[in-house]
């Protein structure tokens, strides 16, 4: 039974990812990446002084006007916002707007790490939201400011 229970531990730890969904109702992601972090990783290493680029592909379940990007670092339940150089999700990000229902999209950004930001770990929020503030897409990166 110990067996069993570590293999089980072991196989759930083998398939942890350094990102969950943490509500997408108007989408099906397909696939992130983030800049510097392995798909099999645990968290995402984030370096003060550079910048980090996310992408991520999905397809949206329902037509869709318009985006709009929000981040923010979760510690200790408490979300702080990130500046965004350009929180319109439909410009420089590889969106063209409106999007169609049932159409593979590409989103790509970079946000600055400052070198003002503490070294601490750091929970992710990177969200897609409507002019309506429906979330679109929804990721919880697992991450630590180094």
């Amino acid at each position: 039974m110990l067996f069993l229970i570590t293999v089980a531990v072991l196989l759930a730890s083998a398939q942890a990812k350094f990102y969950t969904d943490c509500g997408s109702p108007l989408a099906s992601i397909e696939k992130i990446e983030v800049s510097g972090c392995n798909d099999d990783a645990k968290e995402c290493v984030l370096r003060r002084n550079t910048n980090v680029t996310i992408s991520i592909e999905f397809t949206p379940s329902k037509d869709i006007d318009s985006l709009v990007t929000e981040v923010h670092g979760v510690i200790m339940n408490l979300p702080v916002p990130f500046p965004l150089p350009q929180p319109n999700a439909c410009q420089d990000t590889g969106l063209k707007c409106p999007l169609k229902a049932g159409t593979k999209v590409s989103y790509k950004a970079t946000l600055p790490v400052l070198k003002s930001y503490p070294k601490v770990k750091v929970d992710v929020k990177w969200e897609l939201k409507t002019e309506e503030d429906e979330d679109v897409v929804c990721i919880l990166l697992s991450s630590r400011i180094n």
